[in-house]
């Protein structure tokens, strides 16, 4: 495994210790300072981001050493959960959570939470745009617009399977991609999401295509930035929550997780993640970014464009229909 295991003892191991795979650097370092000592939740953290963990899960499927995994893309622990990789948990404080949390729950068959989730949103430069004397993109329709040439940013490959798995639920398969040739001439596309939020702020950006929770709090504060949800509908990010098949400590893990849903665990996630939306009801984020309307966001099928068999094939299907394209 390319990474190495970072592992931070946060009570003395016993056999009641909790052993978490933590793929939220912020929300780690946050859960050691709060459950250090605790008797009652016990952990033991190693942090690894999503794909290793992913990784480390299947590598130890016959005999896992772990008992939760914490944080990470809801695309992987969907994948997890078709594995059967981890356990399917109800878990008592799920009528704790939104309805888009719930929602992720049910899909996964209970294999999996959602822990807080970003809609897809135009962030956009109000000044740089000014700059160029064009008004704010407030729908889809708008990006694609011939004035937004070469202004926008969007993350390849994460924040770009976002975009494309949101304009096809929208406008099925087929007149998506249209759109999404429309579309490319307008992007500049960078690493990832952070990189295109930076460049907005910076001002080297007038547009990104990201996901609101990426911004630092304080950038909304001068005014020239903000978000923006298309009016059409957008899709979301889910971070998720769940246990693992077969770990050594079951009830601890449950213990875990009915805790992390509380309003308690959700608002200490949001000291770190405050532009996010969490899915407990009672643990509500910061006022500069606002819920938005059901009906802004689609009913995103999570099962399906969470497997990675499609990921792969939407994304090939991109370069040999869009990228490829550009060349002929």
């Amino acid at each position: 495994m390319a990474a190495t295991l970072a592992m931070c003892l946060v009570a003395p191991l016993s056999a009641e210790t909790i052993k978490l795979v933590c793929s939220s650097r912020e929300w780690c370092g946050l859960l050691r300072s709060k459950l250090a000592g605790s008797k009652n939740l016990p952990v033991e953290i190693t942090e690894l981001g999503t794909t290793e963990a992913f990784e480390l899960i299947v590598a130890e499927k016959n005999r896992p050493r772990h008992d939760v995994w914490f944080g990470g893309t809801g695309d992987y622990h969907f994948e997890a959960a078709k594995r059967r990789l981890t356990l399917a948990y109800r878990s008592p404080n799920i009528s704790l959570l939104d309805p888009w949390g719930e929602h992720f729950a049910e899909q996964s068959g209970y294999r999996s939470n959602g822990l807080h989730s970003g809609a897809l949103s135009f962030i956009v430069n109000t000044e740089v745009l000014a700059g160029h004397r064009l008004p704010e993109p407030r729908c889809w329709s708008d990006l694609a617009r011939p004035e937004y040439r070469a202004l926008i940013q969007l993350g390849k490959p994460g924040g770009l399977y976002s975009v494309i798995t949101t304009v096809v639920q929208l406008m099925g398969e087929e007149e998506g991609f249209r759109y999404l040739r429309a579309l490319d001439p307008n992007i500049n596309y960078v690493d990832n999401g952070q990189i295109a939020l930076a460049n907005v702020d910076r001002g080297n950006a007038a547009i990104a295509i990201a996901f609101a929770y990426g911004l630092n709090a304080a950038v909304l504060d001068g005014r020239r930035v903000k978000a923006v949800i298309p009016c059409e509908g957008t899709g979301y990010e889910i971070v998720g929550l769940s246990i693992i098949k077969g770990g050594p400590n079951p009830n601890g893990a449950k213990r875990f997780f009915d805790w992390a849903l509380t309003a308690e665990a959700q608002k200490l996630m949001g000291q770190s993640q405050p532009l996010s939306f969490h899915s407990g009801i009672t643990g509500r984020t910061d006022g500069r970014i606002v819920d938005p309307p059901p009906t802004r966001l689609i009913n995103y099928d999570f099962f399906k464009y969470g497997s990675l068999e499609e990921r792969d094939r939407l994304l090939h299907k991109w370069a040999q229909v869009v990228e490829a394209g550009r060349r002929r």
